[in-house]
């Protein structure tokens, strides 16, 4: 029969209903059946009660049988207690002492190490018993059993029980919990709360559904903490936190009282409850209608993890659990007990004994992975590898990697190969030949290892073949991208050049075997293919190989492709190619010769100085507004070779400036005024040239053209003395803007006389301040001391023997002299001078001081 149940029931992997399976909410917990030893029992008794420790579990049968266990379910010990039920174990904190009683009023208490034991036999089957939690100590010798009234036991000094009621009269005791000082238990009317140190009951909690049997469906009791007691019942559920009271309220009242914070309905019964963390484990009894026959079965029983709030409660989880025999059960045969220290919880019923764990990253890992959700796997694999057992991010990995392959994400499968597979070798080499059978090399190729760690060349050659035969931009990407040291660059060599057999003028391949070549050192054709191209990577092959001596008869192609650049390189790199090298080069193409030699010109005025006669020609021809500035800062231009060229060509401009240069000033402004008729020209000429003789060349070209009469007199007030024009233009002639042009004239004048009594001012304010400083100057003293010297005879200026007269000059140059030794004064030069300054006139060098004593 047995057989026949495991076959039906499965695994409890499966335990969960289809719907759930579906759901895409990760359970809380998992479960798995204890087994070994607890098969075995259950083969042929059946399990009425269990505890548990955190050392071991005490199971209890129906044939009175007490059984310890291991935590993997083998049997370490076995008690005969009675040959009928066991109705509860308990066990103190310590794990020493356990108490059992049965249905046939026997209770036993003893120690499990120690031959300390109390037996009792009392005329009611007695349902419940509970141990002091430190039944270890010697004060604390005391224990509760629980039928018809609830007694207390403790143990005298003579080693001698004594027991006391602490309650009766509401039926059977059904229920008891201890923890600390405070003992709950559970009868037919409500849940009753004794305080073991005052001896005080502080507290009845009243049953809410009064219809349900009190024997079928149980009042289930855990206590969180010491102060919190959850109580279930039916279907509902009640948080009582036990509190102090305040001095003021006590009275006649116990010290401490009870408050419900919490209390709500579930859907099912409760058969167990456990507290994890700030949520409850609720075990639950399921009765349902048959949908076909319209009866009540019962069905599989239900653990559920709740979030209590004041007046409801959230579902976090909720499991369905196929045990053995369930189809059986009523609410009374299931129970829950848990192990604090580890958040173990043990669902126990008659033919069943299912252990739930909460998940760890395994767990959560694995139904990731039975999801399909490798990414997040992979993702909580390297946030817990420390604490994950049974999985390793590599297999995680790659899993993920088999996954999007044959989803048929490729590229993302490659992309993750690059994190995944990190710097193994082999695993790359492996990959790279999987994405070939399914031919999804391209997708892999971004992604390869181009140095730590280095593939086998062969895997390289692959790929740059597979792109050759279909994508010559993908190829040409690729070579540009990977070190030429990764592949044999021979090979990939012979297949370019055999493929441009078939095109040959495919600008992409010729590229990139130009890059083949460089990469293989072979620089010459290198450069070839690339002038062919005409690519703007020749300049950098140039620079960095050093290939000047390549490139001397390339010179034109080089400025046919890219002047600028070209120019600028052969400057820079003359010391390689001589500037001689490169006119000569140029002499055919004169436009490609003027370029460069105007870049020289620009750069250094006197290198290419044996060029400048060339490059007057060079100007007229192809850069005329150039010719000017040119001449003007050439020093090494024959002038009389630029000037027959700017007349042959008709460049006036040019032709004023050579004029002018050469010394024929006139013959310049003549040809301003005759070609180019420009006044303000000619008078910026002549206020540049400041001679006399061009001003009044200019008057007398312009004393007939009253337009030109019109631009001198605005222009020609602060040169030359407007009465000189005035006095020539002839009476009658109709002049435009004459007198706006005399009222400029007469403002310019009064603006002059302004400004030269202003500057006549600032002289003598100046003057004045300057001699007053010098006067204060010469008026400070001289220091004179021992170390000063007599400048012509040497000696020291002042005598040893303080009491000595003595008389000595000093000169504001500060040079000193005894008075004897300056040539007395004459009637011609009453005043002394410095003999070293030679002074002629008082000022610095006139005497300042003669001390006399």
């Amino acid at each position: 029969m047995a057989e026949a149940e495991e076959q039906e029931t499965g695994s409890l992997e499966e335990s969960t209903d289809e719907s759930e399976e579906e759901s895409e909410e990760e359970p809380k917990l998992k479960y798995e059946r204890l087994s070994n030893g607890v098969t075995e029992i259950l083969q042929k008794d059946a399990a009425s009660c269990m505890t548990v420790h955190d050392k071991f579990l005490a199971l209890g049968t129906h044939y009175g049988k007490v059984y310890l266990l291991d935590v993997q379910g083998n049997i370490t010990q076995k008690f005969d207690v009675s040959p009928v039920k066991i109705n509860q174990i308990s066990l103190d904190e310590s794990g020493e002492h356990m108490g059992v009683c049965s249905e046939d009023g026997k209770v036993q208490v003893f120690g499990l190490y120690s031959g300390e034991e109390f037996h009792e036999t009392f005329d009611c089957p007695i349902k419940i018993i509970a141990v002091h939690p430190q039944f270890v100590r010697s004060s604390c010798k005391q224990f509760v059993t629980g039928g018809k009234k609830l007694l207390l036991f403790e143990r005298t000094w003579m080693n001698r029980w004594k027991s006391s009621v602490l309650h009766e009269g509401e039926g059977n005791i059904r229920s008891v919990k201890w923890r600390g000082h405070l003992i709950a238990w559970a009868n037919n009317m409500g849940v009753k709360i004794f305080d073991i140190t005052s001896k005080q009951r502080i507290t009845n909690v009243p049953r809410d559904d009064i219809s349900l049997r009190p024997d079928m469906y149980p009042c289930s009791l855990c206590w969180k903490d010491p102060v919190t007691l959850i109580i279930g019942w039916g279907t509902s559920i009640k948080v009582c936190s036990v509190k102090e009271r305040h001095a003021s309220e006590m009275r006649d009242l116990p010290s401490r009282y009870v408050e419900i914070v919490s209390q709500f309905e579930t859907e099912f019964y409760i058969s167990g409850l456990a507290p994890l963390c700030d949520q409850l484990v609720v075990l639950s009894y399921v009765k349902e209608v048959s949908e076909k026959t319209e009866r009540e079965y019962c069905a599989r029983p239900r653990l559920d993890i709740i979030q209590p709030l004041p007046e409801t409660c959230e579902e976090i989880s909720s499991d369905a659990l196929t045990v053995r025999g369930f189809q059986e059960n009523e609410c009374r045969d299931y129970h829950l007990e848990y192990s604090e220290g580890e958040s173990l919880f043990y669902i126990v019923s008659p033919r069943d004994v299912v252990v739930a764990k909460e998940r760890d990253q395994d767990d959560h890992i694995d139904w990731l992975l039975e999801k399909k959700k490798y990414e997040e796997a992979l993702m909580a694999a390297e946030i817990s590898q420390r604490n994950i057992k049974r999985h390793k991010i590599l297999d995680i990995g790659l899993a993920y990697v088999n996954h999007l392959m044959e989803r048929g994400d490729y590229d993302m499968a490659a992309r993750k190969c690059q994190k995944i597979l990190g710097k193994n070798a082999a695993l790359w080499e492996y990959e790279v030949y999987k994405f070939k059978e399914i031919g999804q090399l391209k997708a892999i190729s971004p992604y390869l290892p181009r140095g730590d760690p280095v593939l086998k060349p062969l895997i390289y050659e692959m790929i740059l073949h597979e792109f050759l035969e279909s994508d010559y931009e993908g190829f040409a990407t690729l070579i540009r991208e990977w070190p030429g040291d990764l592949y044999n660059n021979s090979v990939i060599v012979q297949a370019v050049r055999d493929h441009l057999k078939k095109d040959s003028q495919n600008k992409t391949l010729l590229k990139t075997l130009a890059e083949l070549y460089t990469y293989d050192k072979n620089y010459g054709n290198a450069l070839e293919i690339y002038l062919t191209l005409r690519h703007k990577d020749v300049f950098q092959l140039i620079h960095k190989h050093n290939l000047f001596s390549s490139i001397k008869d390339k010179i034109v192609l080089l400025m046919d492709f890219d002047s600028e650049k070209a120019v600028d390189m052969l400057l820079d790199n003359e010391d390689k190619i001589s500037i001689k090298k490169v006119v000569e080069e140029l002499e055919d193409r004169p436009e490609l010769q003027h370029v460069y030699l105007h870049k020289l010109f620009k750069r250094d005025h006197h290198k290419g100085q044996r060029y400048h006669e060339k490059q007057i020609s060079l100007y007229a021809e192809y850069d005329r507004p150039n010719l000017l500035p040119f001449l003007r800062d050439s020093t090494h231009c024959p002038l009389e070779k630029a000037l027959e060229i700017c007349q042959q060509r008709n460049f006036v401009e040019e032709t004023v400036y050579l004029l002018s240069r050469m010394g024929n000033s006139r013959s310049a402004l003549k040809m301003i005024m005759e070609e180019l008729h420009d006044v303000d020209k000619a008078i910026e000429f002549a206020k540049e040239q400041d001679d006399g003789e061009l001003w009044e060349d200019l008057i007398l070209y312009s004393i007939d053209k009253p337009p030109f009469i019109t631009g001198l007199l605005n222009n020609i007030g602060t040169h030359v003395d407007p009465i000189l024009l005035i006095h020539r233009i002839k009476e009658g002639m109709e002049i435009p803007n004459l007198r706006d042009s005399l009222v400029k004239i007469l403002q310019d004048y009064n603006l002059q006389i302004l400004l030269r009594e202003g500057c006549k001012k600032i002289l003598v304010a100046d003057s004045l301040s300057l001699l007053k400083k010098m006067h204060r100057t010469q008026m400070k003293g001289v220091l004179v001391d021992e170390e000063n010297i007599c400048e012509s005879c040497l000696s020291p200026i002042l005598p040893t023997d303080a009491a000595k007269p003595f008389s000595v000059v000093v000169f504001h140059c500060r040079h000193m002299f005894h008075k004897e030794c300056l040539p007395m004064p004459s009637i011609n030069a009453p005043a002394q001078y410095c003999n070293i300054c030679s002074a002629k006139s008082r000022g610095p060098g006139s005497a300042i001081l003669d001390m006399k004593k």
